[in-house]
């Protein structure tokens, strides 16, 4: 993670600002935001083929472009209910120890780049499951953006009961 820095001046003595770029994404009324370097695809999920005796959050396996792609539901990973039935949920690819996941979410939104200044740890009343999944805030005008550690948010097998 980027840490901002803004007493180092650049060539002309100014003072330079450091930015995070996020892709974002919404899952029942919150926004998340995932870093864009981790994000390889944006895609609409379809055709799942579950998994027997798989985790909860494992909705199944699909094909995108010739890979196996584990899809898991973020609603689950992070306690929430399920959306109804019928309802179209987009996915955002990832990676994470050589294998590929798309991550299940309601929707997909925009691109956001942060000062790094605007960081700040995640707030002592957000549910501990989620600050276990997050990598802290950044407080936009009308909302929080809850920035995602996608390698906590995939590590769902024996490592993460372990931890």
């Amino acid at each position: 993670m980027m840490a901002a820095n803004v007493n180092d001046a650049g060539r002309d003595g100014r003072a330079v600002q450091e930015y995070e770029e996020f892709v974002t994404v919404v899952v029942g009324k919150q926004m998340f935001g995932l870093p864009i370097d981790r994000v390889h695809d944006v895609f609409i999920a379809s055709s799942l083929t579950t998994v027997p005796l798989a985790p909860r959050e494992i909705m199944g396996l699909l094909n995108l472009r010739g890979r196996v792609v584990t899809a898991m539901c973020l609603r689950r990973r992070l306690g929430l209910p399920d959306r109804d039935e019928g309802a179209q949920d987009m996915a955002v690819g990832l990676e994470r120890n050589g294998e590929s996941y798309g991550l299940l979410v309601d929707s997909v939104g925009e691109v956001m780049k942060l000062s790094t200044d605007t960081h700040e740890p995640s707030p002592v009343h957000m549910d501990p499951a989620w600050v276990k999944l997050s990598r802290g805030v950044h407080r936009l005008d009308d909302r929080l953006l809850i920035i995602l550690d996608v390698d906590a948010v995939l590590a769902f097998d024996a490592e993460a009961r372990a931890a």
